[in-house]
């Protein structure tokens, strides 16, 4: 049960494994790219090549698609990014449970965007949570975690791919574990508790009010999506990397200080060092500038607030 690109990783590895998959539930098609044609998510993708049967109910809640899931009659369900609240008849139908795929070290990041807040709050490492569902919000019990360092320069993309190969592998050691009755799952902590809400679009904006260190894990945590971005001579600029620097002379927060668009922060100086423009390709800051200059004194604007 899954639909981006993460959790098609996790099917991957559950069909490498040789576990006879007797369904597959992920979220129906959706309009995408500039001809808004009805996409199948990847996870559709990946079951359909390889032939599995493939369901995609809009909800999870009305008594009829219960009943088809019953009459799966699984031995375990694995979740991985679902989007779909599971109820509590679909909770109980497998005989070993629902086992969800999280990408952080619960109580730690509980919620959806467990990747880009770790990387946003500077978090040194996250990791795997293999967990036996229950109805709460990823309160369920724990099966196995593994750490993986978070290094200064990882992305939300190169983050999410690395952790999505480690979630196949523990899931499939996991089902083994549950399976032969020796791994038994653990209750999480009740400290450390904190929760990751979905990422909202106005919050990709760099406020240069804010420390550079905090602007430059904004550009990491939203790479690839929704992607860092500025206004700057009437356009929307990405930023894709970038860099902090000491702070510099005292001016205003957006002073744009030199010709290699070094920018005031409210705390150090950030530097981007790739960036786009919309509808252009990504480029390295000395040829965006060469076509795109942005001359030292420009004063960049901050966003609304209130």
């Amino acid at each position: 049960m899954g639909t981006p690109e993460f959790a098609a990783t996790i099917l991957a590895g559950l069909i490498a494994a040789g576990h006879r998959i007797r369904a597959v539930y992920t979220q129906p098609p959706r309009p995408a790219g500039r001809g808004h044609r009805m996409q199948p998510s990847p996870v559709q993708l990946l079951a359909e090549s390889h032939g599995l049967a493939v369901r995609s109910p809009a909800s999870l809640r009305d008594a009829e698609t219960q009943a088809e899931f019953a009459a799966i009659e699984t031995d375990a369900a694995v979740v991985a990014a679902y989007g779909l609240i599971l109820p509590s008849p679909i909770l109980a139908a497998p005989r070993l449970g629902c086992l969800n795929v999280h990408a952080s070290l619960l109580p730690r990041w509980r919620g959806a965007a467990p990747i880009q807040r770790a990387i946003l709050a500077g978090d040194r490492e996250t990791g795997i949570t293999i967990m036996q569902m229950d109805e709460g919000l990823d309160t369920g019990p724990i099966v196995l975690q593994q750490p993986v360092p978070i290094l200064p320069e990882t992305t939300a993309g190169e983050l999410t791919e690395s952790l999505a190969e480690l979630g196949a592998r523990l899931m499939v050691e996991a089902l083994q574990g549950v399976a032969a009755g020796t791994l038994v799952a653990q209750p999480q902590a009740g400290d450390g508790v904190t929760y990751a809400p979905k990422i909202r679009r106005e919050e990709a904006r760099l406020d240069w009010r804010l420390p550079a260190d905090a602007l430059e894990r904004q550009v990491r945590a939203f790479e690839p999506r929704p992607g860092a971005w500025f206004s700057g001579g009437g356009e929307r600029i990405r930023v894709l990397r970038a860099e902090i620097e000491p702070p510099g002379i005292n001016v205003p927060p957006g002073t744009v200080l030199d010709d290699r668009l070094a920018v005031a922060c409210g705390a150090g100086v950030f530097r981007p060092l790739k960036l786009q423009r919309p509808g252009r390709g990504a480029l390295d800051a000395d040829a965006f500038l060469r076509g795109f200059p942005i001359p030292a004194g420009t004063q960049l604007p901050c966003p609304a607030t209130g």
